[in-house]
């Protein structure tokens, strides 16, 4: 079975819908499908250096990149408008069983599930959170209109929406889509064996060996709280020692604001912000801090919840992260409203209370590796598409 996934951007800095692809893609062709994905050379505020219009190897998956249309409008470059994308796809698309798209409301996305429904070829829509109460509540009178002029009939007449908790479908059923939906959850991969990675981790960022440290890793954006959690620790800092790594990219007015934040709150000697970080420097965060907090307004599934996990983090969340059930369930960390006091109360609990902070970690090592294996993720995915063609 030959499977198409469709996304706006494959670049890393565009946070959990580019590894979702990423990894979805190995994970279905690691069981037997032959799965490829297309997107535009989108990088953020700049573009991919990436071959055009030809099949590659990106990231150990089969990627083709199609230029996006450069605007100095920031709403336009962010719609992401890749004619030669559609073009290709009008000609290609009957050489696929079934296409999968990641994400609405932009160009590739759009359009892409419209070329699908008039050549007649199975088409799957993966929201990625689009339809979460905080993510419709930003523009909604803009989404609305968008959505009755271009995006519905896709929903509606869609084979079927992929969802990743049960929370996003229902969400999705109380946007008002009438297609069907069906709940597989995203994976996650362990982090690489590093030795030391503690006290290199510490070695790095000038930091004492008995001072515990807390990861926030996520897009610096207002929907994350990086603001919300300096104005905790803030607090926490009257009682309690930790040092905070608050790694992340985001709009470059916006950093400048969470920087400034942390240096009006006098809190520059106990804050480290290393910005983007991937590969063996993403794992030693995770293998080297003590605690993972993310005080987000919602997130679908939240990748970097289940990465924290699988490395042994204990982690703190809101309740409109959508994985709180498991992480509740499974006493992988606190789940706690947010708000300053009760934040404030969770983190130094787990700051004082080490062996917690180890059997919270281990608890969720164990739940991520039973539940979010991508192995299992694409045998699933496969057999669900298999029913759908």
């Amino acid at each position: 079975m030959k499977v198409l996934h469709i996304v706006p951007s494959l670049s890393l800095v565009r946070g959990g819908p580019t590894i979702a692809v990423l990894e979805t893609v190995k994970a279905l062709r690691d069981s037997g499908v032959d799965a490829a994905a297309i997107a535009t050379n989108d990088n953020g505020d700049r573009i991919l250096d990436v071959p055009l219009n030809e099949w590659v190897d990106y990231h150990d998956i089969p990627a083709r990149f199609f230029p996006r249309s450069p605007s100095p409008i920031k709403a336009f470059s962010e719609f992401s408008i890749a004619l030669q994308l559609t073009d290709w796809l009008r000609e290609n698309i009957r050489n696929y069983d079934l296409i999968e798209i990641n994400s609405l409301f932009s160009y590739a996305c759009t359009f892409s599930a419209r070329i699908a429904r008039q050549q007649n070829i199975p088409y799957v829509i993966s929201p990625h959170g689009h339809f979460s109460p905080w993510v419709i509540g930003q523009k909604r009178w803009k989404k609305r209109i968008y959505n009755f002029l271009l995006e519905q009939k896709n929903l509606d007449r869609a084979t079927a929406i992929h969802c990743t908790t049960e929370d996003e479908a229902k969400y999705t059923k109380n946007f008002g889509v009438r297609a069907p939906t069906f709940v597989v959850p995203l994976g996650v991969r362990s982090p690489m064996d590093l030795p030391n990675a503690r006290q290199k981790l510490r070695d790095r960022f000038g930091i004492s060996p008995d001072i515990p440290i807390i990861l926030f890793l996520s897009r610096l954006h207002p929907k994350k709280r990086p603001d919300f959690l300096l104005q905790v620790l803030d607090r926490v800092a009257k009682q309690h020692d930790f040092h905070l790594l608050l790694a992340g990219s985001g709009d470059e007015t916006y950093v400048k604001s969470i920087a400034n934040l942390v240096s009006s709150l006098k809190l520059s000697d106990r804050v480290t912000m290393p910005g983007f970080v991937t590969g063996e420097d993403k794992d030693r965060l995770l293998l080297g801090s003590d605690l993972f907090v993310l005080p987000s307004y919602g997130e679908n599934f939240g990748i970097a919840v289940a990465e924290a996990a699988i490395a042994g983090l204990p982690a703190i969340i809101t309740p409109e992260v959508e994985l709180r059930g498991d992480i509740r369930d499974r006493q992988a960390g606190i789940v706690v409203p947010g708000e300053i006091d009760p934040w404030v109360e969770a983190i130094s609990k787990l700051l004082t209370s080490p062996q917690l902070c180890r059997e919270m970690g281990e608890n969720g090592r164990q739940l991520a590796t039973q539940r979010y294996n991508w192995s299992a993720v694409g045998k699933q995915l496969a057999e669900i598409y298999i029913d759908l063609v």
